[in-house]
C-alpha cells in the first residue's frame, strides 16, 4: 500500500495546480500564508506573557533577542485542520516557496505541527510536471540559514518600527509610523518634492525649418533643427542645471532669447539653404535581459499602469496557476530548458532569421544579486502562447509581457541605419536626422518602455529623402520655438523601484510592500501615475532627518541590507549585530531615549516649505494640514486642501484660503428656486460649493467639488448652481418605472438606473444629457470600467437585481447590483466560472456579508 503524503503549500490556488501532477495518495493543503508571527496588538499577547514589559515589543532583547511568536486568531482553524490531516499522513512535504519567507513558513509549520513522521522540503521554481517530479525526487532539509535571515530581518524591522513609531505618534499624530525601508523610500519622494520647490526654470529658444529638395518640389518634405550660430552650439535642455536653471559649467553654448530667435528667423528666411554633409551609420540594438522582479514591476507600471503591488499579486497568481516561473528573483539567467523553449517559439513563430546566432545568457547587474532562482519566464519547456492560455484582464496582459520579453531575449539584434544631414544657411547650421529599421530583429516582439514621456521608443522610424552634399533645398517654413526646462519629474512606481534598486534600499521582493506601506500610512498619494508626498509624510521625514538622520541615509540602509545578507551567508553573527544595532552605546534604543525629551512636538508638526516666506507655516493636525493666522487678535484656522502638493502650494494660495476662512460663510448669491444661500468654501479635500447652511435639520447640505481649473475667487453663482444641479433625475425608465439619474463620480460623469452605472460618452454633457440619450447608453452591452463581462447570470428573483461575473484589474469578481464581491480562490479558474450557477453565485454573495 503506498504511503500517504501530506503536502503543504501557501495558497489554495497553488495547491490546486500542484495536485494535478500528484497521485491519489498525496493530500495537498494550504497554510494560507504565515501561520505564526510577532504579536500585532496588545490583545494578541498571551495572558501569561503580559506581565513582561518586553512582550509589547514582541522581542526579549535581554534574552538573545528571542521573538515571541503567536498564532493569529484567523489562523487557528487552518492550523487545527492541518494537524488533523497530518494524523493520517506517513510523510510531510513542505512545498512553500524557495525564498526566505517560504523557508520561514515551513519552519514555523514544523514548530506548530510537531510532526512525528519524516519531513522534507520540496522546492521548485515553476509548477510543471517535470519540476514537481524533480522536487519529489530531490527533497532536502529546512535551510536554517534562510530561516535565520528572515527572522533577523523581522526582528530588525520590529525593533526599528516599534521604537521609532511611538515617538512619531507623540510628536506628530497617533497612528503614524517609521520603518527600516519605508522611511528611506519616503525620503526619496520627499527629496524629489524639495527639488521641485528649489527648481528655477530656464527659458531658451531655437528654430525649426521645414525643407524639401529644390529638384523635387513635390517630393517628401522634412524637418531640420537649428544646431549652431557663428560656430557655437545652440543650447538645448540638457545644457542647463536640472535644479537652478543655469548653464552647466564647461558648456560653450549660446542661449537664444526670443528677440534673437525672431531676428534670426527673418534673416535666414530668404537666403540659400544647402546640404553641407550627409553621414550615415549603422546601429545595432540588442535585447534587454529577461525579467527579474524589479524590472517586471517597472514595465508593469510603464506599460500596463499596474502598481508594483498589483504587478506582484498578478505575477503570484500566474505562478501559482503554473504559467510562469517563480516571480521573486534578482537573476536574469535563464535555464537551459527556458532557452530551448524561447528559441523554439521564435523559430516557430518568426523563422530562423529572427533567432540570435547563439543562445544568449545575461549576468545580473546588481553586485549583491542572490541568483537563487532563474529569470521570470513562461513555465515549462514549451511556452504557452498568450492566445492559448484562456487568461484575461491583467493576468493575460502581464503574461504576454513576460512571454514577449523572454522570446525577445533569444532573438536576433535589431539593425538600424541613422542618417544625419548638416544644412548651412548664412552663419547658421541646421541638422536633420532620420532612422530606418533595416532588420527589426527582437523589436518585432518587444520594446522596453521609458519613464520619460518625451523619449523616443526604439521601434520608431523617421525618414529623410535621399540627400547629397551641396544639394540645394527649398524652405517651406521657418519658425522660432519657445522652450523651458521642466522640474524634476516626480517618481512613478517604475522610477521609484529603479531608484530603490540603485540605492540598495530593500530587496526586489520588498519594493512593492515599501510603496504600499507609504500609501497605507497616507504619507504618499497618487496623482495620475506620479507619487506625491502628503504634508504628513513631509512632516515625518523632517522629524527623522533632524533627529535620526543616520537612519534614513541611503548608505546606512544599503549597508544594513548588506549586513543582513552577510548574516544569511554566515559571515556575520546575528546576535552581535542586533546587540550593536539596538543595545550598543550608539544603538537605537539609547539614541531614541536620549533625544525624545529634546524633541519639540510643535516644531515636528510644522512643515517648513521654503517658498512660503510671508505667510503662516503649515501645521499638521488630527484632520490633516492647516494654517493658523492671527488678524487683529483673532485666531483663524484654515484647512489646506490635501489635493495640493507641497511643491505646488504658493503664498497666493495660502492668502486666498485665509481670506475665505476670514470672511466665513458669506454667500456668493442665492438659489432662485429655493432662495437658499450658495457658498464657496474650502475644506480638507479642496474647494467646494454648498447649497444652504449646515444646521441640525440639514446636517449634510448639498455640496459639489470645484473643477481643478477653477479657483474659489473665480467661482460665479451661475457655475455654482450648475455644479449643485447634480445629481439630475432625468425621468423614469419605461420598463421598470424607476428613476434614471445623471451625476459626476470618481471616474467621471455617468448615468445610473437600478444600480447599473454607465459612463457617459465623449460629447455627452452630464448637465444636459436627456432621458432618451441615457436610455441608449443603458441599453448598450455593459463592458464595465476597465472590466470584461465573463458571464451574465441573469436576475435574482428575490431582489430583482442583476448578477454577473466580470474580469477586473484584480481578477474575476461577482457584480450584484452595486456591490462587487471577489470570487473565492477555488472559483476563479475559467472552467469554474463557466460551471457557476446563479444559485451558487447568490450563496457567495450572501456569505460575503455585503448584502
Amino acid at each position: 500500500m503506498p504511503k500517504k503524503t501530506l503536502v503543504i503549500v501557501e495558497s489554495p490556488t497553488k495547491a490546486r495546480t500542484i495536485k494535478k501532477f500528484l497521485g491519489p495518495h498525496f493530500q495537498v493543503e494550504a497554510s494560507v500564508g504565515h501561520v505564526r508571527d510577532l504579536p500585532q496588538k496588545a490583545s494578541d499577547i498571551p495572558q501569561k506573557m503580559k506581565e513582561y514589559e518586553w512582550s509589547r515589543l514582541g522581542i526579549d532583547v535581554d534574552n538573545d533577542f528571542a521573538p515571541l511568536y503567536i498564532t493569529p486568531k484567523d489562523k487557528t482553524k487552518v492550523v487545527r485542520h492541518l494537524k488533523q490531516k497530518l494524523k493520517d499522513a506517513d510523510e510531510l512535504l513542505l512545498a512553500t516557496d524557495e525564498d526566505r519567507e517560504g523557508e520561514s513558513i515551513s519552519w514555523h509549520l514544523v514548530q506548530l505541527l510537531k510532526p512525528k513522521v519524516p519531513v522534507r522540503r520540496m522546492v521548485f521554481h515553476e509548477i510543471t510536471r517535470p519540476a514537481i517530479e524533480h522536487a519529489l525526487a530531490h527533497g532536502r532539509e529546512i535551510d536554517s540559514s534562510l530561516v535565520n535571515a528572515q527572522e533577523t530581518r523581522r526582528i530588525l524591522d520590529r525593533l526599528y518600527g516599534y521604537t521609532l513609531s511611538p515617538l512619531v505618534w507623540k510628536k506628530i499624530a497617533y497612528g503614524l509610523s517609521a520603518g527600516r525601508v519605508q522611511s528611506p523610500g519616503l525620503r526619496l519622494i520627499v527629496d524629489r518634492e524639495r527639488e521641485r520647490i528649489a527648481f528655477t526654470k530656464a527659458v531658451y529658444w531655437d528654430l525649426k525649418a521645414g525643407l524639401r529638395r529644390s529638384t523635387d518640389p513635390a517630393g517628401q518634405g522634412f524637418e531640420a533643427r537649428l544646431e549652431s550660430v557663428d560656430g557655437r552650439r545652440v543650447a538645448s535642455g540638457r545644457d542647463f542645471d536640472a535644479i537652478n536653471g543655469t548653464v552647466l559649467e564647461g558648456r560653450d553654448v549660446v542661449v537664444l532669447t526670443e528677440d534673437e530667435a525672431r531676428k534670426l528667423t527673418v534673416a535666414l528666411a530668404d537666403d540659400a539653404w544647402k546640404v553641407s554633409s550627409v553621414a550615415e551609420k549603422r546601429i545595432t540594438s540588442r535585447p534587454t535581459a529577461p525579467f527579474i522582479t524589479s524590472s517586471l514591476q517597472q514595465e508593469g507600471n510603464r506599460k500596463l499602469r499596474l502598481s508594483a503591488r498589483e504587478t506582484m499579486r498578478t505575477a503570484q497568481r500566474l505562478y501559482e496557476q503554473g504559467f510562469i516561473t517563480y516571480m521573486r528573483t534578482d537573476s536574469p539567467v535563464i535555464s537551459e530548458e527556458g532557452i530551448l523553449g524561447a528559441r523554439s517559439a521564435v523559430t516557430e513563430l518568426y523563422g530562423d532569421e529572427y533567432l540570435s546566432p547563439e543562445a544568449r545568457q545575461f549576468k545580473p547587474s546588481a553586485k549583491d544579486a542572490q541568483e537563487a532562482h532563474e529569470a521570470i519566464r513562461p513555465a515549462g519547456e514549451h511556452f504557452a502562447h498568450p492566445d492559448e492560455t484562456e487568461l484575461s484582464g491583467s493576468e493575460r496582459a502581464l503574461y504576454e509581457l513576460i512571454w514577449k520579453r523572454t522570446l525577445a531575449s533569444q532573438m536576433a539584434d535589431a539593425q538600424k541605419s541613422s542618417t544625419t544631414a548638416k544644412i548651412n544657411v548664412q552663419n547658421a547650421v541646421f541638422t536633420a536626422t532620420g532612422t530606418r529599421i533595416l532588420f527589426p530583429g527582437f523589436i518585432r516582439v518587444y520594446v522596453e518602455g521609458k519613464d520619460d514621456p518625451d523619449a523616443a521608443l526604439d521601434d520608431r522610424e523617421t525618414f529623410l529623402p535621399e540627400l547629397t552634399e551641396d544639394q540645394l533645398l527649398d524652405l517651406d517654413g521657418l519658425e522660432s520655438l519657445y522652450h523651458e526646462t521642466k522640474p524634476p519629474a516626480r517618481y512613478t512606481d517604475a522610477s521609484l523601484v529603479q531608484r530603490l534598486e540603485k540605492e540598495g534600499i530593500g530587496r526586489p521582493s520588498t519594493y512593492a510592500s515599501i510603496i504600499s506601506v507609504l500609501f497605507e500610512r497616507k504619507y504618499v498619494r497618487r496623482q495620475g501615475n506620479a507619487l506625491i508626498p502628503t504634508f504628513t509624510g513631509y512632516a515625518v521625514m523632517q522629524l527623522l532627518e533632524k533627529h535620526f538622520h543616520y537612519l534614513v541615509e541611503y548608505s546606512f540602509t544599503s549597508e544594513l541590507e548588506a549586513n543582513l545578507d552577510r548574516i544569511a551567508d554566515g559571515g556575520t553573527h546575528r546576535l552581535d549585530y542586533l546587540r550593536e544595532f539596538y543595545l550598543g552605546e550608539d544603538g537605537l534604543r539609547h539614541r531614541v531615549s536620549m533625544r525624545e525629551s529634546e524633541i519639540d512636538p510643535n516644531d515636528c508638526r510644522t512643515v517648513q516649505l521654503p517658498q512660503l516666506k510671508n505667510v503662516p507655516p503649515i501645521k499638521i493636525g488630527k484632520f490633516g494640514p492647516y494654517i493658523v493666522h492671527n488678524i487683529d487678535g483673532q485666531e483663524i484656522h484654515a484647512s489646506i486642501p490635501e489635493e495640493i502638493a507641497p511643491a505646488d502650494l504658493t503664498e497666493d494660495d495660502v492668502l486666498e484660503i485665509i481670506e475665505i476662512q476670514k470672511r466665513g460663510p458669506v454667500p456668493i448669491g442665492h438659489d432662485p428656486k429655493t432662495s437658499e444661500p450658495v457658498f464657496c468654501l474650502v475644506g480638507r479635500y479642496g474647494p467646494y460649493v454648498q447649497l444652504g447652511e449646515k444646521t441640525d435639520e440639514t446636517p449634510k447640505p448639498r455640496r459639489a467639488t470645484l473643477p481643478k481649473d477653477v479657483t474659489p475667487k473665480d467661482t460665479t453663482l451661475e457655475l455654482a448652481l450648475k455644479l449643485l444641479s447634480l445629481p439630475r433625475t432625468l425621468g423614469q425608465h419605461p420598463e421598470t418605472g424607476n428613476e434614471v439619474v445623471a451625476n459626476n463620480g470618481r471616474f467621471g460623469p455617468y448615468v445610473v438606473h437600478d444600480g447599473d452605472f454607465r459612463s457617459l460618452k465623449a460629447g455627452d454633457d452630464v448637465y444636459s444629457v436627456s432621458l432618451g440619450r441615457a436610455l441608449e447608453i443603458l441599453a448598450e452591452p455593459k463592458k464595465g470600467r476597465g472590466s470584461k463581462l465573463l458571464r451574465d447570470l441573469g436576475t435574482d428573483e428575490q431582489s430583482g437585481m442583476k448578477i454577473a461575473i466580470y474580469e477586473g484589474r484584480y481578477g474575476p469578481y461577482i457584480k450584484f447590483g452595486k456591490k462587487n464581491i471577489t470570487l473565492p480562490e477555488e472559483r476563479r479558474t475559467g472552467e469554474a466560472i463557466e460551471k457557476l450557477q446563479l444559485s451558487e453565485a447568490m450563496e457567495i454573495v450572501k456569505k460575503s456579508g455585503k448584502v
